[in-house]
């Protein structure tokens, strides 16, 4: 093929995209530039919209996320469009918002428009999945198929592509995971807005589309008989069938599910078909229940009446648990500060520990570390600079600060574990997972007319997208860790305060002024989003640690860090004084 192309088309790099550019399209690349350039050229409307774009696909990314917010307010543009939305996805969205305001008209109009529009995008997916295809598992020379393995790896390659078309389809950019059981909601959301404007075949053949994908669901089930019931007497309810595009999809489906398992067994390769229809996907909208309202039947339908079951946490989640040490003060719950999984305590060290942390800070700490050496990675208005515990302990040894002092820094980490794992009451070991010293500083001449964070709204193990109201737990976010804490150095400094927000990363729950001796902890995922304000003047100083119960992610140079203190240990140079032994467990 390659052979008839160059001669009519010339080389194949001005026809073919290399596999780097695809993935640059893929990640949006293009738009970052695209919002430089249009800066340059003072179109901040078109600047505005590029980097929302490139945002869509890479919410983790935050230089853009502050661009965004300063857009907002120098331009005053509120409303910003993602130029390669999926009208699909989009009309999906605006649907499920008009339903939840009760707006079932608008709703139907737009669900129907994201239906049409999801079978139209499956047809181009299917065909895009005819072109050549990349063999990952057969990259090494001693793969030699013959002709009929050949055709066979190639159109197995082509077929598993089809048969994930609808995943691609239920994921919304820059996204691994899809929506959960993303194509049967469309059906579950018709059908009770059907039912809602009083149109009951409609609501009747939604419900039976619905069915052929959870032919088990109960409350569906119910709501079908119950549309039944009121067609009595002017429709024969069976002459009501399915939607044809949804039966043809679902046959396609499985008999492409049952060719790959065939060719799975026949060709001697495992096969594991992924769970497309995940039934935790669910309307949540117990407000709009039939049998709540009094003007309603009670025998009416009763999809909605209890969410659909959630997943289970992978641990139970407690806290209260004892502190450890008699100096340490608990301030605040979880509760009191409007949260879960949330403490705040206070002397978790002394003043003249801190004191003594500083000291070590400023002969230890780099600009930029953990960042690449970017020197402002959150904000260009201040300077960053962080250090390692095994960093502390290098200097120690060589002498660059004191010994005892790089210790201070190694004991107090500990100590917050400890208190941490105790307070939540943890059954398993909690281990480091990463153990930062970090310096904030206001750069003058930069402070006037601030209006950005010093660290934008983040949560710590996965990617926050306030847009969604989601929290996605997948890479490029620190997906194991399960607990952080911040430890607070000083208070001599303006702003920088620490604030958990709602998922819209602007309704914020609580805010907290650090000082010395104060720590907030809090468990690691969507449910605790949080940032900085803005330092305004001087330097705010902490220790930021996160921990994980995952033994197979624990802080490579914590381990390291121990071997260290064990060959001080063995040359009896002891702990620092800092009286860190537990008292009795209350």
């Amino acid at each position: 093929v390659r052979r008839c192309e160059e001669p009519r088309l010339g080389a194949a790099s001005r026809h073919r995209a290399a596999e780097e550019v695809r993935s640059d399209f893929q990640r949006r690349v293009p738009y970052s530039y695209l919002q430089r350039a249009y800066i340059q050229l003072n179109k901040l409307e078109e600047a505005a919209n590029a980097a929302h774009t490139f945002f869509m696909a890479n919410p983790e990314h935050m230089e853009i996320q502050q661009d965004l917010e300063n857009y907002k307010t120098t331009s005053g543009k509120v409303s910003l469009v993602d130029q390669e939305a999926r009208q699909h996805m989009e009309d999906y969205s605006a649907g499920v918002r008009h339903y939840d305001k009760e707006e079932y008209e608008l709703a139907i109009e737009l669900l129907e428009r994201a239906l049409e529009g999801y079978y139209s995008e499956d047809e181009d997916c299917q065909i895009m999945c005819e072109g050549p295809q990349k063999f990952e598992e057969h990259e090494y020379l001693d793969y030699k198929a013959g002709l009929y393995e050949a055709i066979a790896d190639h159109y197995l390659q082509v077929l598993a592509c089809k048969h994930d078309c609808v995943r691609e389809l239920a994921t919304r950019s820059g996204r691994i995971s899809p929506i959960d059981n993303f194509l049967p909601l469309h059906y579950d959301y018709l059908q009770f807005a059907y039912y809602r404007v009083g149109d009951y075949a409609k609501a009747l053949e939604c419900a039976k589309s619905y069915l052929l994908f959870h032919p088990d669901d109960e409350d569906v089930l119910e709501n079908a008989g119950y549309y039944e019931g009121l067609l009595e007497g002017t429709v024969d309810p069976a002459t009501i069938k399915p939607r044809k595009e949804a039966r043809t999809l679902l046959r396609r489906h499985k008999l492409e599910s049952h060719l790959l398992q065939v060719a799975a067994a026949g060709l001697g390769y495992a096969y594991t078909e992924p769970n497309y229809w995940n039934r935790y996907g669910a309307r949540q909208d117990e407000h709009s229940v039939p049998s709540s309202i009094s003007s309603e039947p009670e025998d009416g339908p009763r999809l909605s009446l209890t969410k659909k079951p959630m997943p289970k946490p992978d641990r139970e989640l407690k806290e209260g648990g004892p502190l450890l040490y008699s100096d340490v003060k608990f301030v605040y719950n979880s509760q009191q500060l409007n949260g879960t999984q949330r403490v705040l305590l206070d002397n978790v060290i002394s003043e003249e520990q801190c004191r003594e942390l500083h000291r070590v800070a400023s002969g230890i700490m780099l600009a930029g570390d953990g960042y690449r050496g970017k020197t402002s990675p959150h904000t260009p208005n201040e300077r960053f600079e962080g250090a390692t515990v095994l960093k502390a302990l290098k200097y120690g040894y060589e002498g660059r600060v004191p010994l005892q002092s790089a210790r201070l820094f190694y004991d107090i980490s500990e100590k917050a574990r400890r208190i941490v794992q105790s307070y939540f009451l943890l059954n398993s070991t909690l281990y480091f997972s990463y153990t930062h010293l970090v310096c904030r500083t206001a750069l003058s001449g930069q402070q006037e007319r601030r209006n950005d964070l010093s660290h934008p709204i983040h949560a710590d193990n996965c990617l926050l997208d306030p847009e969604a109201n989601e929290c996605w737990k997948e890479p490029p976010a620190y997906t194991f860790r399960d607990y952080s804490a911040l430890l607070y150095m000083n208070a001599d400094f303006e702003g920088g305060e620490f604030i958990f927000t709602e998922m819209d990363a602007k309704t914020v729950t609580a805010s907290i002024k650090p000082k010395c001796g104060r720590m907030i902890s809090f468990s690691s995922g969507g449910e605790n989003p949080h940032g900085v304000k803005a330092v305004t003047k001087g330097q705010r100083c902490a220790v930021a640690l996160w921990f994980t119960l995952d033994p197979l992610y624990r802080e490579l140079e914590r381990i390291q860090a121990d071997e260290v203190i064990a060959m001080l240990d063995q040359e009896h140079l002891g702990p620092s004084e800092m009286n860190i032994n537990p008292k009795d467990e209350l």
